[in-house]
């Protein structure tokens, strides 16, 4: 299975048309997002790999509220 960086990561997204920040990514990661990631430890610190597939089916959260939704009960006569 072919592993990306997370700078990687956000070049193969900003390709898909999702521009989105390294921190983001970063963050996204962290948070368990791309599945099957895995955290390494190198000489300059930790970095995250992530799989290729992962990243290539990856969907971002969607910003704002979440839509809602109406309920509409009964009156008491049975009429809506």
């Amino acid at each position: 299975m072919k592993m990306v960086t997370t700078k990687e990561a956000r070049s193969l997204l900003k390709e898909r048309g999702i521009a989105v920040s390294y921190p983001t990514i970063a963050q996204w990661t962290r948070e368990g997002r791309f599945k099957g990631a895995e955290r390494k430890e190198s000489e300059r610190g930790p970095v995250w790999y992530i799989p290729i597939e992962s990243v290539r089916s990856f969907e971002p959260p969607q910003l704002g509220r979440p839509s809602q939704q109406v309920i509409v009960a009964p009156t008491s006569d049975g009429e809506i």
